[in-house]
C-alpha cells in the first residue's frame, strides 16, 4: 500500500513539472506577448515594396515609407509610382486616422464607420493599418493549442469600433508573433486572410512580409519590408497632420 502511494505521489509530482501538466498560457497573456513583439522597439522605420495582384494574375508595384512610434503612432506614405506618390495615411492614438490625397490638396479625417474601406486600392483597410494594441482592443479566447502555435479567436471590445466580427489568429508559441490572421465580417463570413513571414534584426522580430488576400475580390497584396531600422529617435512632429500633407 505504501509503495502504491509512493508511485502515485511521484507520478503527480512529475506531471506538475512536465509540459503536459503545466498550465496553458492565458489568452490575454498570449496577446499581450504578441503586442510586445509587434511594438518591441521604441520606434521603427522601413521602406516597403507592395505587389498588388488581381484575379487575372496581373501585378502592380508600389513603394512606400513607414514610420512607427510606440504602439499608437504610424505614418504610411507612397513614394512610387508617380501616380501614387504622396498619398499618405496617419494613425494616431484614440482611433484617430487621416488620409492625404495630393490630387485634392488636403487631408481628410477617416470616420470610424468607414474604417473597412480599402487604402488606395490595396488589400489593407484603414483598420488593418491602424496602430493599436490588440490586448486593449480585442477580447481573446483560446480555441486550439497545437505543438507550435496557439489558435485564438479575438472579438472586438465594445469600446473599440471594428467592422470585423472576429479575428482568428495563429500565434507562434516560441516567439509569440502572429503567423496567420483571418478576418470575418459582421455576417460571420471570412473576408480576408493574411500570412506573415518574420525576420529578426538587432534583437527585434519584424514582419518581413505580409501577404493579405481579399477573399471577396480574389485580389492580394504582398507588403515586403526592406531597410528596416529600430530606435532611431523619430521626432513626434513626423506624426502630425501638417507633416502628413507635405
Amino acid at each position: 500500500m505504501k509503495t502504491c502511494k509512493l508511485i502515485i505521489t511521484t507520478v503527480t509530482a512529475l506531471l506538475m513539472i512536465s509540459p503536459m501538466g503545466s498550465k496553458a498560457e492565458e489568452p490575454l497573456a498570449i496577446i499581450k506577448k504578441m503586442d510586445k513583439v509587434l511594438y518591441g522597439p521604441d520606434d521603427q522605420t522601413s521602406t516597403v515594396r507592395m505587389i498588388l495582384t488581381d484575379r487575372g494574375g496581373n501585378e502592380r508595384i508600389r513603394e512606400a515609407n513607414i514610420w512607427q512610434k510606440g504602439s499608437d503612432k504610424r505614418l504610411f506614405r507612397f513614394t512610387a509610382p508617380a501616380a501614387e506618390t504622396g498619398i499618405a495615411f496617419l494613425s494616431l492614438p484614440g482611433e484617430v486616422m487621416y488620409i492625404y490625397m495630393p490630387a485634392f490638396g488636403r487631408e481628410r479625417r477617416i470616420a470610424s464607420h468607414v474604417k473597412n474601406q480599402s487604402f488606395a486600392g490595396t488589400d489593407f483597410t484603414y483598420e488593418d493599418l491602424e496602430a493599436k494594441e490588440y490586448a486593449k482592443t480585442y477580447s481573446p479566447s483560446l480555441i486550439e493549442e497545437k505543438p507550435d502555435k496557439y489558435i485564438l479567436e479575438m472579438v472586438p471590445l465594445p469600446s473599440y469600433r471594428s467592422d470585423y466580427s472576429k479575428l482568428i489568429v495563429a500565434v507562434n508559441k516560441q516567439h509569440f508573433y502572429p503567423e496567420t490572421m483571418e478576418a470575418y465580417d459582421r455576417g460571420g463570413n471570412k473576408v480576408k486572410s493574411s500570412v506573415y513571414t518574420w525576420k529578426q534584426k538587432d534583437g527585434f522580430w519584424y514582419a518581413y512580409e505580409i501577404h493579405a488576400t481579399d477573399l471577396k475580390r480574389s485580389h492580394s497584396t504582398r507588403m515586403i519590408m526592406t531597410d528596416v531600422d529600430f530606435n532611431t529617435e523619430i521626432d513626434d512632429q513626423i506624426f502630425t497632420v501638417r507633416n502628413l500633407t507635405r
